[in-house]
């Protein structure tokens, strides 16, 4: 799908979709769980939709039924083995469901799209295989055993996703589980996510320095009923936009939140945007101010660097991202991809090793432009319009699918306009 984007206003109201990274933990505690459990869930994606379908092969039975998911719970003993799971292009469904698979002896195989068979899945694999999981192939993707003892140990500088996943299964095992994190832990508050979630399901996890303990759990506790938060990753658009545009409001949004990129709002505070948080409505309001360069360690919250550095493109001064180099192994290699676009559309950015370092210019202009099949390009690219001379032409427009199907329509609300074109 290619789209021609342009923005009328940058302003207005759009509510916050449903966090595709709470969704997932929710689904995995659920599908093992006592007791059937409903989870609210206003908006789904591709992702979300991976996770679902993959514990249905394994055996709980999940049904949507508008903002709803039912999930039905397998017991472990009941796991159906043998099964094919359809990870699509999600790498969360990938990490988090390979270790619970092996805690489980499912013998399974997972179907991989796009560019998640080249995604890293060392140290895991390794750590899966020194506690008797034996795995081949790439897509699909088989593992074979079932986990062994209950210690474990990883490196924390390539995947948050792996420690989540270890913690899912270390939950599953019939004994009491230990893992330790070497290093420093990347992206740590998506683990603070999870430790949220299992705690709500009646498995709290304990931590102390670099070591996190598990107890043994016959099955974890459903709650019955819960509702997804607003999604701060994707909130991170229209806040942005507002920052570079006129005023936008974004509704729906926790400020308790465990999520890592509730950031976004220090961030545009930094860059010298106004940013004003409403209790009642439980909404920020972001207003264009004098932006200005910064600098930014992006190690624990790299998915808002293409976003961070649309704005910083169009805010005086130099800015500088760096703790970035795992954005090379993302649905695109960011760091370039963002760098392209940006550049693409008249923006200064130069690639280092591990970040990038942008000179703000006063206005971007039009172009025709890649997303490089990802959805965070693919929403920076909308939110650059705002601040673009002339027309962007979007190629693959598509990408957003992967964690937010309805931005385009939503972005209406706030002056985005989009027309698929045909060439």
């Amino acid at each position: 799908m290619n789209k021609r984007i342009f923005c009328r206003s940058a302003e207005g109201k759009i509510k916050s979709i449903a966090s595709k990274s709470v969704a997932h933990r929710l689904l995995i505690c659920a599908a093992f769980a006592d007791a059937p459990t409903r989870i609210r869930c206003d908006e789904t994606n591709k992702d979300i939709e991976a996770t679902a379908a993959c514990l249905s092969a394994l055996g709980a039975k999940i049904e949507r039924n508008e903002s709803y998911y039912t999930v039905t719970p397998v017991k472990p003993c009941d796991v159906i083995k043998g099964a094919s799971l359809p990870c699509g292009e999600s790498g969360s469904t990938l990490r988090f469901l390979l270790p619970v698979a092996a805690a489980l002896g499912a013998d399974c195989s997972f179907e991989l799209e796009g560019r998640l068979p080249d995604r890293p899945l060392s140290p895991l694999r390794e750590e899966l295989e020194a506690h008797g999981i034996a795995i081949s192939g790439k897509n699909p993707l088989q593992i074979r055993g079932k986990l062994v003892g209950n210690s474990f140990s990883i490196d924390g500088n390539v995947s948050s996703q792996f420690i989540s996943g270890l913690l899912f299964a270390l939950t599953l095992l019939d004994t009491d589980g230990t893992l330790k994190v070497n290093g420093k832990l990347g992206s740590a508050p998506y683990v603070d996510i999870t430790c949220d979630a299992l705690s709500l399901f009646g498995a709290p996890v304990s931590k102390f320095e670099n070591t996190y303990k598990t107890e043994a759990h016959t099955l974890l506790c459903s709650p019955c009923s819960i509702e997804v938060e607003g999604d701060w990753s994707n909130a991170a658009f229209p806040l942005a936009l507002g920052a570079i545009g006129k005023e936008v409001e974004v509704l729906g949004l926790s400020n308790k939140s465990s999520q890592g990129d509730k950031a976004i709002v220090d961030l545009l505070r930094r860059f010298g945007a106004d940013i004003i948080y409403n209790d009642e409505k439980n909404s920020y309001v972001a207003k264009r101010s004098d932006l200005h360069g910064i600098e930014i360690d992006a190690s624990q919250i790299p998915d808002l660097v293409p976003i961070l550095a649309t704005v910083a493109s169009v805010a005086k001064g130099r800015t500088i991202i760096y703790g970035a180099s795992r954005l090379r192994l993302k649905e695109s290699d960011r760091l370039e991809s963002v760098s392209e676009f940006l550049n693409s559309l008249g923006a200064d950015v130069t690639q280092t090793d591990d970040g990038l370092i942008i000179n703000g210019v006063e206005q971007l202009s039009g172009a025709k432009i890649d997303s490089f099949n990802d959805h965070r390009i693919a929403m920076s690219a909308a939110v650059a319009s705002a601040v673009c001379e002339g027309e962007i032409i979007l190629s693959r427009a598509e990408a957003v699918e992967k964690s937010y199907p309805s931005f385009w329509q939503d972005m209406l609300g706030v002056g985005i306009i989009s027309e698929d074109i045909y060439f």
